[in-house]
């Protein structure tokens, strides 16, 4: 009984722990929060968490490992993500001067116009080397039947057996997408309530939000020139 509740339990800790970090997703997330509203900020969040949905899929089928096997596709993927990271961070920048106050009234808007932020962040998760990396490693390890002792892989052997996680198990699976969507939904919510409460906080996360995402374009591209130029070599 008690390894049933901890299975979900850990899912939702591992995709707690997978989404919060810092880094292009979140940047888009938050862009989209406080210059659009929450609903545009969790449809982003939705954008990237439809892309682990989908790695999901091709990590059961064995398709993700081809990107392993071509480092070639492997160095393409990364530059097309740089591109459109720096492509993205313009834009972003160009939301520094936008106001809260302006942003209010498109949170009224229909879905489908802000439905952007959705196929941003879904389409720069799709060619993110990095998520593919995780599902060739962590996500295979999370699909394979099996068992974790959680204490004795941490070395505490007084308490090994007491927390064993099932992997492999739809249990670990929907935990770890409930992880996501807290994050998705209330990492948003966040940024907004801040953002009622500080005027300045939009033209700053935007702001913010194109830096990251420039730095991960550049380290994008450097990796994806040194990768193309070893196999030429």
């Amino acid at each position: 009984m008690l390894s049933t509740l901890l299975t979900p339990a850990a899912g939702v800790l591992f995709g707690l722990a997978l989404a919060a970090p810092p880094g292009p997703m979140n940047a888009v997330i938050a862009e989209e929060s406080v210059v659009r509203g929450w609903s545009a900020g969790a449809r982003a969040g939705l954008g990237a968490a439809t892309a682990d949905a989908v790695f999901l899929v091709l990590a059961l089928v064995g398709v993700v490992g081809v990107v392993e096997r071509f480092p070639m596709l492997r160095g393409l993927m990364i530059a097309v993500g740089g591109v459109l990271m720096l492509y993205y961070a313009v834009d972003a920048a160009r939301s520094v001067r936008t106001s809260f106050l302006a942003s209010e009234a498109s949170e009224g808007e229909p879905i489908a116009a802000g439905s952007a932020g959705f196929r941003k962040a879904f389409v720069l998760a799709l060619t993110n080397p990095y998520q593919v990396l995780f599902w060739l490693t962590v996500g295979v390890g999370l699909l394979e039947p099996g068992t974790v002792d959680v204490f004795a892989e941490a070395g505490v052997p007084a308490l090994a057996g007491s927390v064993v996680v099932e992997t492999g198990s739809p249990a670990l699976l929907v935990g770890f997408f409930a992880g996501i969507g807290l994050w998705i939904s209330g990492f948003p919510a966040a940024l907004v309530a801040a953002r009622r409460r500080v005027e300045a906080l939009a033209p700053v996360v935007a702001g913010l939000s194109a830096v990251v995402l420039a730095g991960f374009g550049i380290a994008f591209l450097i990796d994806a020139s040194g990768t193309v130029a070893s196999l030429v070599g």
